[in-house]
């Protein structure tokens, strides 16, 4: 049998005739329409947003550059979704399509950009001295700059809380917070937020922080804060494991927070990452006879990766390997690879929109404090990494039951406290029907909850600011196989869904003791003011 990479004749992927037939007439009669409109001026301005200003209407031929753009991008489009290709590899050319279509936009290049022309000549000439230093700088960072970051910084502007460290180790540092009611639920909560990003997106600014409307809810609070490892760093992080952050960083946390609370149980919240660890540590207390907590929240989270959206195109077993050769003995993923990846699965609205803006406009990111977390990424031990990839997103054995981790076997099934799901509708991290695709593994009551926009800023969602709604089934609704016909049933809810998860942990939270003032205990004493060091290592 022929060898798989010899170099064989390879035949590109066919096209049913009767498909193909059907895209070249469309095309064609959507071609001349074009031609026609053209010729008589009647071109307008087309939906797209990045051709929808005055300079493009006011341009004809920019007009007619954009509209030749949209279509032959959709005839590209159709004809990679009628590839005859399996599933998985008509994914992956969809995919390359979508980059190739998205870099090819006439509004990506000086030249065939009306708006900057126009600004260009309006300034001068500025707004291309601008535009050439900011491309500068950014080759110099190595990375897009989406935000004007030096506007923002942990314990300055963000990261407000009062609070104090009370733990530390190699992975993580815990921060209790100050209560700021006079009495307290008497059942603590710990977050743990995804250790591929900075803790704070749960802790923004005052008027955006779910740490801050825990607190002045009543609720004792408790982060965990993990390390960022850097390549300078010789006590060996770099070889860090899986098990080593349920063992050392999720069960630790836990034990510390029972420790300091009293409290034989608590409640916990897991965000991404965050949350697919804290369950992997939950079923590791199980399987050795504990029960440490008592109620579960899971923000955002994957359980079971059997279908992982758009990310699955990054997933096959070369990939797997070529990373576990890699980084597999120790080493980093870097931050700044794993920001390049996420910025191109949605590259029209975190690639292409700053080069346009930034480049060719010359313009300066405004400030956005989720943009400046966003930008603020951790670096990952390699091994960490790559047992993550190939037992998750790989092969998807945690839902299995039948995953060795920490020497047991952790089987998901075994948690069988209430919990509290959320996902958001727009998520392209975590698609909400593999969010809602836990509720085939947990076994406790449950309440799972659908909101509106994506992956952080549907998590992200004051009640004060009054924007996005959410859906939710009711209190003892009946959570389908099927997500579809869960939503086709639910109730869509205007505002946030943080009072209606406050008022599910205020049930699962016991009742009211006086808050205590000092923080910490005689083992575990304050360390440092909130919000730590470790959250403020940037990645190099």
């Amino acid at each position: 049998m022929a060898d798989r990479n010899s170099s064989q004749k390879r035949t590109p992927p066919r096209v049913a005739p009767d498909q193909l037939a059907s895209i070249q007439s469309d095309f064609t009669q959507a071609w001349q329409s074009l031609l026609e409109k053209f010729r008589q001026g009647a071109l307008s301005p087309p939906a797209d947003r990045r051709f929808s200003s005055e300079a493009w209407a006011g341009s004809p031929h920019a007009l007619f550059s954009a509209h030749a753009y949209l279509l032959m991008a959709d005839a590209l489009r159709r004809l990679a979704q009628a590839a005859d290709l399996e599933a998985e590899a008509r994914e992956r050319l969809k995919f390359s399509i979508m980059q190739w279509t998205e870099a090819a936009a006439p509004s990506n290049f000086l030249a065939s950009n009306p708006d900057a022309l126009k600004a260009v000549v309006d300034s001068g000439g500025e707004s291309l001295r601008r535009g050439l230093a900011n491309l500068m700088r950014d080759l110099t960072r190595g990375r897009i700059t989406q935000t004007d970051e030096s506007a923002f910084a942990p314990g300055e502007n963000l990261a407000m809380t009062p609070g104090a460290v009370i733990y530390e180790n190699s992975l993580m540092q815990i921060i209790q917070y100050r209560p700021q009611t006079a009495k307290v639920r008497r059942r603590p909560l710990l977050m743990v937020p995804p250790c591929i990003n900075k803790y704070y997106i749960l802790d923004l600014q005052p008027a955006n922080s779910l740490v801050l409307h825990a607190v002045r809810a009543g609720f004792e609070v408790f982060m965990v804060s993990w390390r960022n490892p850097l390549p300078g760093d010789d006590d060996g992080i770099q070889h860090k494991t899986w098990d080593d952050y349920v063992e050392d960083g999720v069960l630790k946390a836990i034990q510390v927070v029972r420790d300091v609370t009293r409290q034989p149980r608590i409640n916990a919240l897991g965000f991404c990452v965050g949350g697919t660890l804290l369950a992997s540590a939950l079923a590791v207390a199980r399987a050795r006879g504990q029960d440490p907590v008592a109620a579960l929240t899971l923000l955002t989270t994957f359980l079971d990766f059997r279908e992982t959206g758009i990310l699955d195109v990054f997933v096959d077993e070369q990939h797997a390997r070529a990373r576990e050769q890699q980084l597999g003995a120790g080493g980093l993923m870097t931050a700044g690879e794993l920001s390049t990846t996420f910025s191109f699965l949605r590259p029209s609205e975190l690639v292409w929109n700053y080069v346009g803006s930034n480049y060719l406009m010359g313009e300066s990111p405004r400030a956005f404090d989720l943009l400046a977390w966003n930008a603020d990424g951790t670096n990952l031990p390699g091994p960490f990494f790559t047992w993550y990839f190939r037992n998750t997103y790989l092969e998807n054995r945690l839902e299995t039951g039948r995953l060795r981790i920490c020497g047991t076997l952790a089987d998901l099934r075994a948690l069988d406290m209430p919990a509290y799901l959320y996902a958001s509708r727009e998520d392209h991290i975590v698609p909400w029907t593999s969010a809602y695709a836990s509720t085939r593994l947990l076994r406790g009551p449950l309440r799972f909850v659908l909101g509106e926009s994506g992956h952080i800023a549907g998590v992200v969602n004051p009640p004060e600011r009054g924007r996005r709604g959410y859906w939710s089934g009711g209190r003892d609704a009946d959570l389908p196989g099927d997500p579809q016909a869960w939503l086709d049933h639910a109730d869509h809810v205007k505002g946030s869904w943080w009072p209606d998860w406050l008022d599910w942990l205020a049930g699962h939270s016991e009742d009211w003791r006086p808050a205590r003032r000092s923080l910490g205990n005689r083992k575990y004493p304050a360390i440092e003011p909130a919000p730590g060091r470790y959250v403020k290592v940037k990645a190099v």
